[in-house]
Parts: C-alpha cells; structure tokens; sequence
C-alpha cells in the first residue's frame, strides 16, 4: 500500500520545523518558502526592479567585503534554522565562521544553525512582513544587525540589537552607515538608491584600507585554521 503523499505547503499554514521541512523538501520547484513563529509565508514571484536587481547589488556589495576580509562569509537566500518554529530564507546573510568566533554554524544537512551576525532583506515596502513579524523574530534569536531596503519607499534601514531592541543605525555626514559589528562594512546610502554599483564599491574600498579593519582581519585570522 503506497503511502498518502505529503501535503503540499500553502501560505498561512501552521507547522513546526520538522513538518514545514519534510513538505518544503517534497516539493523541489519550489524557490522560497520560510516558517515566521510556525506560520508558513510564501513570498509572490520576483520581479527584476523591486527585487532582482537590488539582490544583485547587495550581493555585490558583501562579496567585495568578503573578499577583503578573511574569517567571514556571505550566503544567498540560505534557509536559517533559529528554533523549532522559526526558519527564515533570508535574502543575504553575512556570518563570522564558527571557527572565528562566530555565533552561527553549518549543521551536517548543510543549513545554517543559529543567528548570523547580519542578516539583509530586500522588501517591497514598509508594510512588508520583513519589517514587522521576521523583524521581531531576528531580534528575539540574536541577530545582531538587521538591514531592509525599503524597494518602492526608497528607503534602507540598518538596524543594530542593543539590550535585546533594534535601534537604526545613523548615516554618517557623508551620507554612509557603518555595520558595529564587522569593521570596515560602509554602504553609501544613496549611491545603493541610485544603482551606482562604482560608487557603493569604492565607498566600502575606503572603508575596508583603514587600521581598523586590519585589525579586524588580524583577530579574525588569529582563529583562523
């Protein structure tokens, strides 16, 4: 007697992380689903302007971080286990290693455990479930920096955890906002609005040729194997 096939997810369902990822797995043409306080969200199909290209320039911009700074590591729409109720799909996620100190780890099924340090999204607006119920989520598991970029508010909200509340991060006078946590990580707000791909890549540059981020390297590779 065959066994009665997995039902299939559908947003707004109501699991635990075992049952959301026995469905999630059954269904392979499925590009993201995440599980927000064990309440199942299906985001619609991405479009290029309010998405895809945004993505691109966030990638971008934490790959050239990456690239510099040895002893972290940049992931794209990973799913993050955080408990047995909450497992996200983050658009980006930036992550000391483990072995460097880090607060997260590669489980033996290949899925990150645990909260990164820095966690991006790429939302439609305010209104977005980004901004509120996954917010929330993020702050009560540690993630220590939250950053959303706002599509269609042209807005980017760089968030950091502080006595268990996210406060927004200040841009600089030259209009930059600097990550607390991994030094030398500076994004020029509105070169990001405007697409100027040069612009936000030189600005972070600068930020990365500093003492201060030499240091921060130097910590990092002490643990580095």
């Amino acid at each position: 007697m065959n066994p009665e096939p997995l039902p299939i997810l559908e947003n707004g369902d109501h699991l635990d992380r075992a049952e959301f990822e026995k469905r999630y797995h059954a269904m392979p043409y499925l590009k993201k689903a995440e599980l927000i306080n064990g309440v199942v969200y299906m985001p619609s199909p991405v479009r290029y302007y309010r998405h895809a290209r945004p993505h691109s320039l966030i990638m971008g911009w934490l790959l050239t971080y990456e690239a510099g700074t040895l002893g972290v590591a940049v992931a794209d729409n990973c799913t993050v286990r955080l408990d047995d109720y909450n497992e996200p799909q983050p658009d980006a996620v930036l992550r000391i290693m483990e072995q460097c100190g880090g607060q997260s780890a590669i489980s033996a099924d290949d899925y990150i455990e645990g909260a990164p340090e820095l966690v991006v999204e790429i939302a439609s607006s305010s209104v977005s479930y980004d901004l509120h119920d996954k917010k929330a989520v993020y702050a009560q598991h540690g993630v220590k920096e939250y950053l959303v970029w706002q599509v269609l508010d042209e807005v980017v909200q760089w968030f950091s955890l502080q006595d268990g509340i996210y406060q927004p991060l200040s841009p600089s006078a030259e209009g930059s906002i600097s990550s607390r946590i991994f030094v030398g990580l500076s994004l020029d707000i509105q070169a990001l609005l405007r697409g100027d791909t040069r612009q936000v890549l030189q600005s972070l540059q600068r930020s990365m040729q500093t003492p201060e981020h030499q240091a921060f390297v130097q910590k990092l590779q002490q643990a580095y194997p």
